[in-house]
Order: structure tokens, then sequence, then C-alpha cells
């Protein structure tokens, strides 16, 4: 491990179009101790010949993201890693302020990043418009830290490779409860959403679910719950005015939820009784 070095993985597959914008944030960054570390699901583009661009590090490693993780953190010389998605695009200063918090506290295991949210269509507008309210104070439901100490990654195991979709929440919190805090940094992650519809998204939703009922089972969560179901989270109720400022997208919001919860339900249900 090289003291002060950060791991960059990032998880992909057939990214070729808008992996380079990422690539070029991270080069970009005013911390400078970086190495990236591409783990590709076998892409049938060019995403792995970008990549080679700017890291020696890329293999190819699948199938679920779980697994990609793991598989760059064995990889990674860092003291501390980030994980990454392709569609992301970093401020200059992220990687700098997430180390200084580290640094200025030593019981910190992991650290949070804002997500802004880049919308070009209608329906990405609305999830930038729900987006939005995670990240006026940060929101405790919603939150998944994805830089940490590899100490503390690696006192916990890792991602769950048995889990899909909530391995975001799983592993932030099972640092937690292993005695390490949490931090959160002001500088941002530009999201560049990719939302076709929300028949798109119920069947995103559907997909991660499957295994959602492990995760809920390992945290003693109920399938009825601000994680679950978004019509139960506080943070659309507190924040009441900009449902009232925006109309239209907080109208289209509540229909995306309803697609979206229609979708998880019932992947849930399909995932719990055929134990996926």
């Amino acid at each position: 491990m090289s003291k002060g070095l950060v791991s960059v993985i990032i998880t992909t597959k057939n990214e070729g179009k808008v992996i380079e914008r990422l690539l070029e944030s991270i080069t970009a960054q005013t911390y400078k101790r970086i190495e990236i570390i591409v783990v590709d699901n076998h892409s049938q583009d060019n995403t792995a010949r970008i990549a080679k661009k700017y890291t020696k590090a890329v293999y190819q490693r699948g199938p679920e993201r779980s697994v990609q993780r793991n598989f760059g953190a064995k990889k990674a010389n860092g003291e501390y890693v980030l994980f990454l998605d392709a569609d992301m695009q970093l401020e200059n200063n992220v990687i700098a302020e997430c180390v200084k918090v580290f640094k200025s506290k030593p019981t910190i295991g992991a650290v949070s990043i804002p997500e802004i949210s880049i919308a070009t269509t209608f329906w990405e507008r609305v999830k930038a418009h729900e987006r939005s309210f995670y990240n006026l104070e940060g929101d405790s439901t919603t939150d998944a830290e994805r830089f940490f100490s590899k100490a503390s990654f690696d006192a916990v195991g890792g991602y769950d490779e048995t889990i899909t979709g909530p391995e975001d929440w799983d592993l932030p919190e099972r640092i937690k409860k292993s005695g390490f805090k949490k931090a959160r940094i002001k500088s941002s992650i530009k999201h560049f959403e990719r939302v076709p519809s929300p028949f798109a998204l119920a069947k995103k939703k559907y997909y991660y679910a499957l295994t959602s009922h492990r995760y809920l089972k390992k945290h003693n969560i109920s399938a009825i719950s601000p994680k679950t179901i978004y019509f139960l989270r506080p943070v659309f109720y507190k924040n009441w005015r900009m449902i009232i400022a925006k109309p239209v997208l907080s109208l289209c919001m509540f229909i995306m939820f309803t697609f979206e919860l229609v979708g998880g339900g019932f992947g849930f249900i399909v995932g719990k009784f055929q134990n996926l």
C-alpha cells in the first residue's frame, strides 16, 4: 500500500461514448497521487481501447459491478479507493477534499460526494429534479459513499457480491457498524443521467430489486420503508416548496416513482420467492 495514493476504480460495460470525459476529469484533479484502474465487463465497443490511453491497468471481469469493484480493489495499491461509474465527471477538487477529510479525522472510513445530475431529455430532467432534493444537505436515506480508506474497505470484506443494486448502501452501512465514521465533502460529481423513459427505469429497478431481499434482511430493514419506497422519503415533504416551485417536473417525478415502485416491487417478489 502506497501512503497517500488514491486508487480510482471504474467499472464499465460498453461505455465508449462517455468514459473519456470521466478519465479526463480524473487526470485534471488538483490532487495528483492517483492511479486509475478500469475493470471492464467484456465490452463490445471501444471502451477498453479508450481506457488504455489513460492507464495500463485495464482488466476484464464480470458478471456484476460488485465483483468488478472487489477485483479492482485487489489490484489497488492506494491508501484510499474511489469507485466511479463511467457516466460521471469529477470537479477538480473532489479527490483533494476527500483526502483532506481523512487526514484531518483518522476515525473516518467513508466519504460521500454530492452528485449533480446533468440532463438533456425531459425524463432526465425529471430524474435530476428528484436528485436535487437529496443534494441540499445530504440525505441519510439515499446517500451512498463511494470514497473509502482501504483499511475500512478491507475490514468489512468489500462489496457483497451476492447483491446487485443495494450494494452501494450495504458497504457504507457495514463500514459504519464496524466502528468507522462517515463524512461528506462539498465538491461534487456530475452524473450524466441516461433515462430514456419511465419504462426503462422500471425495468432497471426490477433488475436491481431481484437481490434486494438479501440487503433488507441483512440490515433488518422492512420492505415497506423509505429505503424502498420513494413516497415515504421525508426529504420530499420537508422541502415541499421545491415541489410547488416546479409543478410539472414534480408531478412527473411522482409518476416516475410509481413506475419504479411497480418495477422494484415486482423484482423484489420474484427475487425473494425464487431465492435469487
